[in-house]
């Protein structure tokens, strides 16, 4: 149990301190709820923070299920898509797509997100359920070619860690707690608000101004 995701960025950071100011490591973190650990472990590493912006393309008769997802750039598509019509999957992206340009509008403004190219990435989150969206990430992440790929999460039930930690891509994967008996992310915070769109853009400032200072 962890009281709060600084906490668990806390312990991830120790975890983690091998890549401490590493020139070419950066933090990589999926908004929202990932922010407060992202930022931690970007703070404590003294290394750049950023964000995956995505979002899964959900099956047209159930859209809890992840058939692929989108980035401002990229699109991965899952196997046994036959009976999906190109038209429903062009739809989705073009509507996620504006929805995400939206996002990076507020989050960066004018700025660029940072390459990932020839880059340490360690992907994190506040934790993983099914592990359709930060499998999804991973994938996108790997287009961009990245030097090495490191998975760090708190919790995960341990069908979903094995998952990840069989991905090629994924060099090395790091979580706290694999519990057999998960039912959601949430039950494992005693504190796990929700993070608004106001924290994501101060929290990703601060790691900014932090990271300048460093170097």
């Amino acid at each position: 149990m962890f009281k709060n995701r600084s906490e668990a960025g806390l312990l991830l950071a120790e975890k983690l301190k091998n890549y401490s100011k590493v020139k070419n490591v950066i933090v990589v973190t999926i908004p929202r709820g990932g922010l407060p650990i992202g930022y931690t472990i970007a703070k404590q590493l003294e290394v750049p923070l950023e964000i995956v912006l995505s979002k899964k393309i959900g099956h047209p008769a159930n859209k809890e299920y992840a058939i692929g997802a989108v980035t401002l750039n990229d699109r991965i598509l899952g196997i046994n898509l036959d009976i999906i019509s190109e038209d429903y999957l062009m739809e989705e992206t073009s509507k996620i797509r504006q929805l995400l340009k939206l996002r990076h509008d507020r989050y960066y403004g004018t700025n660029k997100a940072r390459s990932l190219q020839n880059k340490i990435v360690i992907l994190v989150d506040d934790g993983v359920a099914t592990g359709h969206t930060i499998i999804s990430c991973i994938k996108l992440i790997e287009k961009q070619n990245p030097f090495k790929i490191v998975v760090a999460l708190p919790v995960g039930p341990p069908s979903v860690i094995k998952k990840i930690e069989d991905m090629s891509c994924v060099n090395q994967t790091i979580c706290l707690l694999t519990p057999s008996d998960f039912y959601a992310v949430g039950q494992f915070y005693e504190e796990f608000n929700q993070v608004d769109d106001n924290e994501v853009i101060k929290l990703l400032q601060k790691a900014n101004n932090n990271f300048v200072e460093t170097v």
